[in-house]
């Protein structure tokens, strides 16, 4: 069955009996995302194939291949065709077809890419890393605080392959938004690709905001009254999320710059304005997530003097009644002592003013290490 027939399948769906159908599908293929109409309930890798002619969606044709000949021949338009973690075998003929180089398709195909930006011939390859903020009620030693993913975009002169991995960042709301819009994606592919990373870009600065509030509820837990007591675990966690969430947003300024300030044959000259913008929103999530790993450093240090004077402490009021134990100790050990020529063991009285030595230098070591803040 064709993708249009496909999709056409879909929307044949009813609304009740249609939800749960699609629901049922998508739990027994995990891997095809569903998050928006256009995705295919199928388990097949394309997401969507759509012809653009001055800004405007075409019609639905036969195929892939008759809509890329078509666009060919014409001279104008291009094709843009969305895929989700497809396989080498499902790849091959889309790769023969756009005369993808190989290692770029590799790089698609086995995702976990570095972000970054490459050139082979008339194509251009970017690889992005998507973020996502996982809610969760309470941040603990082991809690996800984001969840990455990879978007790969291809971009030729008259066609843009997008190749998405992971359970978020889909791109079916930013095609609808980019519809929307027909001056702008009139542009051609490059619109395409600036769009992607505009979108990409923002997705970073939600998920930042998202990070501050839980570093916001680790500095208040801190600076508690019990804050020495705070589980460590919960900052180093934050720290090593902070981290994945690095890996994502920096190694992108570099092909963000180069996209913004260098002539490439396949990117309009009047695009590299747009992706001066995406760059300086970029430029603002690497300064955030710098300061976020500032500040962790700065609470993790702050907690870890607060178990340090907790601990000084306790050490204090051990010290101070190991002192006032040590009085009656000491005089009883004196008097423990079995010599037969004792003074005082005769004496009548003996007993009770020994009692009373001892209570009353008990009782003002007790008064000078309350004043003076050990007790």
């Amino acid at each position: 069955m064709s993708m249009a027939g496909n999709l056409r399948k879909v929307t044949s769906l009813g609304r009740a009996g249609g939800l749960r159908r699609v629901a049922r599908l998508a739990r027994r293929r995990p891997r095809v995302d569903l998050s928006h109409p256009a995705r295919s309930p199928l388990g097949s890798s394309v997401v969507n194939c759509v012809t653009y002619r001055d800004g405007v969606r075409t019609p639905e044709g036969t195929g892939l291949v008759d809509a890329v000949r078509r666009v060919r021949k014409r001279g104008d338009g291009f094709v843009w065709l969305g895929l989700h973690e497809p396989t080498n075998e499902e790849f091959a003929d889309i790769a023969e077809l756009f005369d993808l180089h190989p290692l770029a398709v590799e790089d698609a195909v086995e995702a976990h890419q570095r972000p970054k930006l490459e050139r082979y011939g008339d194509t251009l390859f970017a690889v992005f890393k998507t973020v996502c903020y996982v809610e969760h009620e309470e941040l603990t030693a082991t809690s996800e605080v984001v969840n990455t993913g990879e978007i790969m975009v291809f971009v030729g002169p008259d066609f843009v392959v997008t190749v998405r991995h992971g359970r978020h960042g889909s791109l079916g709301p930013l095609r609808e938004e980019l519809e929307s819009d027909p001056e702008q994606l009139a542009k051609g592919p490059s619109a395409v690709l600036h769009a992607i990373a505009d979108h990409v870009v923002d997705d970073f600065l939600t998920a930042i905001d998202e990070v501050q509030g839980d570093i916001d509820q680790a500095e208040t837990a801190v600076f508690a009254e019990d804050g020495a007591r705070l589980d460590p675990g919960r900052i180093y966690q934050l720290k090593r999320e902070l981290l994945e969430l690095k890996r994502a947003v920096v190694p992108l300024g570099r092909p963000l710059e180069e996209l913004a300030t260098r002539p490439v044959r396949v990117v309009a000259p009047e695009i590299r304005a747009y992706f001066r913008d995406v760059s300086d929103h970029l430029l603002r999530a690497t300064e955030q997530i710098a300061a976020f790993d500032e500040l962790l450093n700065s609470i993790l240090q702050a907690h870890l003097a607060q178990v340090t004077v907790a601990q000084n402490e306790d050490m204090r009021k051990i010290t101070a009644w190991a002192a006032i134990v040590a009085v009656p100790t000491m005089v009883c050990g004196v008097y423990g002592m079995n010599f037969e020529h004792m003074p005082e063991l005769g004496w009548r009285y003996g007993y009770a003013l020994v009692i009373g030595l001892i209570t009353v230098a008990c009782a003002v070591l007790y008064r000078g290490f309350r004043r003076n803040g050990w007790l």
